[in-house]
């Protein structure tokens, strides 16, 4: 309450209980990576494809920085609030946008023999760079991060030249 600048009556006033109120923040977390998921469009190897990558990471990092205290919290309490559906299903609409780009784009390496894999893999080291470079402790320019992964990710995933 005090972060928030609020009183425990106005916090009470629109959730039951802090349990309530976690519930509401996934909500939210879930749909707007359910939407960004949605908002990645084609990946060529060519220098529109880095650009759309580097655009759709650049929302996916803004977004990592205003829901990442959820997303981790939500891993620990989701078996608890039954939070974990929430969660599964926007990671794994993310996850099937990055497999339909990359079978899209039909990189000739990079991606060994299962897209699916690939696709999880990608989200995996997104997610996992996201959390290391929006941690409160890390002092890493957005822009610079979201142009080396961009250029890893269009070479290592979709085929671009070196």
């Amino acid at each position: 309450m005090r972060a928030a600048r609020t009183s425990h009556g106005t916090f009470y006033l629109y959730f039951a209980n802090k349990d309530e109120l976690v519930r509401a923040l996934v909500d939210e977390c879930a749909r707007d990576m359910t939407t960004l998921a949605a908002e990645l469009g084609s990946v060529d190897a060519g220098p529109a494809g880095l650009h759309e990558l580097t655009a759709w990471l650049t929302r996916f990092l803004a977004s990592y920085r205003r829901h990442g205290a959820v997303i981790r919290a939500w891993a620990g309490q989701a078996p608890d609030l039954g939070l974990d559906g929430l969660g599964g299903s926007a990671f794994s609409a993310i996850a099937t946008s990055l497999v339909q780009r990359i079978r899209e784009a039909q990189p000739t390496s990079g991606v060994g023999p299962a897209p699916d894999l690939a696709g999880a893999a990608l989200l995996a080291m997104v997610e996992r760079f996201a959390y290391l470079t929006t941690a409160p402790t890390t002092a890493v320019d957005d822009d610079d991060a979201v142009a080396t992964l961009a250029v890893m990710v269009h070479r290592g995933f979709f085929g671009a030249p070196a």
